[in-house]
């Protein structure tokens, strides 16, 4: 019933006051008074009661059409119906018996609904987006209008291809890899032996150069096993004559790259790779060094490794599914810029600033975008792109393109064609829609399947073809293709790339340690990115491609350099101590019928200081004698036990 009809209150005060409680009695000879009849009036009784059911308000139309039916002949009274004469009966029961929450949350929708009262709440006017309302579109207008990019003028880097004129593998190498992080290395894995078993490890600069150039070596040139390299009939002499096996696997079982104790408790917690940080941080050094192009990349990358680490990630789409996972910012050309560990979003959100309203790709994206220059045209996949995360780039003059999930853009794949009407279209059929500033666009082709696509900078136009495989014409044939698409496919493969080279020649050393792991995995990529940077550089200068060496050539001089790197800074001492640690090789002792012939095997007194011990009996006598023809170390005692023993 309106209120208006009963004369209690007019319709712009409903809202803000509550009428007074008015006996049944009363209202029944209100309503004779204006109706004039009491056989009506006893038909009315059971009319929902004012007084009963203050809150109640009828519903907007209804309360319109009341409000131009006062001025009109018409009768102002609705008919009472079903459910509210059966609400009546309850609410006479118990007046008490509907929640006042209900109750609230009734006023409050009908208060949005009402219009034109200056004493009631005011129509909402738009305002600023609440959060997540631009995660998916809504909250935005998006139109047809082309896309206008307002794009800052990118700042490129002083040439340094002339710079590095004459360099050779072993310095594009050193950019990553220097003398200093293996001095610390040596220095940490022979401090750390000595605290664990009490025996000195004694390895030095020149072993640890060794050491890696082996495993370098090694991944040129794989065997099945690795004790094969020192076998009778498949030894690797270049690897062999540095050091023996039980040295090698020692050096693998010792590697460090810190001392544990001198690592505070508070970084241990907050970072879960803090065993090889100081390497990996100067693996990013060197990554950080290199020029920033205007068009890079960012991908995932996984560390393949099967066994326990601190972070172990599935990606079943990936050719290594299992290991870590590791986020690359790359160029177009596969030169890694800046690379990431994860080791979840809260590590993450350490490293960017206001990082409430983003979710992990765009943080990522956040944090792997701190060293780019303003202006640079960024190309990623639809896990990184959302709505959020392009127009936080943009505030810091970073342009992002990518592939987008549908979920991400509800609004605008709405005013997008479907998919059923695009592919009755045929290839190669596209359409776009932009928000109203015109600064974001999405973008949606159809090749074998739909691909929807968002930028700041790319559109459809200007179009072009591309070819593509007709299955039921069993020919190629030619589509038209978008400009962001084309731009997309040119700019993206950059961390691919990367991947492609490290897979080829990948150090696949087997262990249950994650650290060694890690420490051979961004050694390829060193040697990656090196060479890639070295290709490049030989490229711009006209070099001719049959002068430029290839990637396996380039892995063999680098480990033809670390195996015949030379300190000759070393203290006597320790060069002492180096020699001592080595064992001789093992020569093979001659047939008996060389051994016994006449006199030819007598014993030569030389001086021996270094040599080992008797290979007979293992006496440390200190007369040691060398056979005169087979030149097998001996030592002498009083009865001449030995040098009989090994020679009869």
């Amino acid at each position: 019933m309106s209120w208006n009809t009963l004369g209690i209150s007019d319709g712009h005060s409903r809202h803000n006051r509550r009428p007074e409680n008015i006996p049944l009695s009363r209202a029944e000879r209100i309503l004779g008074t204006i109706v004039g009849d009491d056989s009506e009036v006893e038909d009315l009784s059971d009319i929902d009661d004012p007084v009963e059911d203050a809150d109640y308000q009828p519903p907007p139309k209804e309360l319109n059409s009341s409000e131009e039916d006062d001025s009109g002949d018409e009768d102002p009274i609705p008919q009472p119906s079903e459910p509210s004469r059966g609400r009546k009966r309850y609410c006479g029961e118990n007046e008490e018996a509907e929640c006042s929450a209900t109750r609230k949350r009734r006023r409050q929708t009908q208060q949005v609904e009402v219009d034109g009262s200056n004493d009631g709440p005011e129509e909402p006017t738009p305002g600023p987006r609440r959060q997540g309302q631009s995660k998916n579109g809504r909250g935005m207008r998006w139109t047809a209008t082309p896309l206008t990019p307002n794009l800052v003028q990118f700042e490129h880097d002083e040439e340094t291809e002339h710079d590095r004129e004459g360099w050779t593998p072993l310095n594009y190498v050193e950019q990553y890899i220097d003398k200093d992080l293996i001095k610390m290395i040596a220095d940490c894995s022979n401090a750390t032996s000595l605290a664990k078993s009490g025996k000195l490890l004694k390895t030095t600069v020149d072993e640890v150069y060794h050491f890696f150039g082996a495993c370098i070596l090694m991944s040129c040139v794989p065997y099945p096993q690795i004790r094969m390299y020192w076998s009778k009939a498949l030894h690797f002499p270049a690897i062999t004559e540095r050091f023996t096996r039980d040295r090698f696997f020692r050096l693998r079982q010792s590697l460090k790259v810190l001392i544990d104790d001198d690592v505070p408790e508070d970084l241990k917690k907050c970072d879960k790779f803090w065993k090889v940080r100081p390497f990996l941080d100067r693996i990013l050094k060197g990554c950080r060094s290199q020029a920033r192009p205007e068009c890079v990349s960012i991908d995932e990358q996984m560390i393949p490794f099967t066994g326990a680490c601190p972070c172990r990630q599935y990606l079943p789409m990936k050719p290594n599914p299992v290991g870590m996972k590791n986020f690359v910012c790359a160029t177009a050309d596969g030169i890694v810029l800046d690379f990431d560990i994860y080791q979840g979003a809260d590590a993450l959100r350490e490293q960017v600033e206001e990082p409430e309203d983003l979710g992990l790709g765009s943080l990522v994206i956040d944090r792997l975008c701190q060293t780019l220059h303003p202006g640079t045209k960024l190309y990623c996949d639809r896990f990184f792109t959302t709505i959020a995360g392009v127009e936080r780039m943009m505030k810091k003059h970073v342009y992002v393109t990518g592939t987008v999930m549908k979920n991400r853009v509800a609004a605008p794949v709405q005013k997008l064609p479907t998919d059923k009407a695009m592919k009755k279209a045929g290839r190669g059929t596209s359409a776009e829609v932009t928000t109203g500033d015109g600064n974001i666009g999405v973008v949606k082709w159809y090749d074998n399947k739909p691909v929807l696509m968002m930028s700041v900078v790319h559109a459809i136009q200007p179009e072009d073809t591309c070819k593509r495989w007709d299955k039921k014409l069993k020919r190629y044939v030619t589509i038209s293709r978008p400009s962001i698409i084309r731009e997309y496919n040119s700019k993206m493969g950059g961390v691919d790339l990367v991947d492609r080279m490290m897979s080829y020649y990948r150090m696949n050393i087997r262990t249950k340690k994650w650290t060694l792991r890690m420490l051979m995995h961004f050694m390829d990529l060193a040697l990656a990115n090196s060479w890639l940077l070295y290709r490049k550089d030989l490229v711009v200068c006209g070099t001719p491609k049959k002068a430029i060496m290839q990637f396996l050539e380039f892995r063999m001089e680098v480990a033809k350099a670390f195996l015949a790197q030379r300190d000759n800074g070393v203290p006597e001492d320790d060069a002492d101590l180096s020699e001592q640690g080595k064992k001789g090789q093992v020569k093979e002792v001659p047939h008996i019928s060389i051994r016994r012939r006449a006199n030819a095997h007598l014993p030569e007194v030389v001086n021996l200081k270094n040599a080992a011990r008797c290979r007979a009996t293992g006496c440390s006598g200190k007369s040691r004698v060398q056979c005169g023809t087979c030149k097998v170390f001996l030592c002498l005692q009083r009865d001449r036990n030995c040098y009989t023993a090994f020679h009869t």
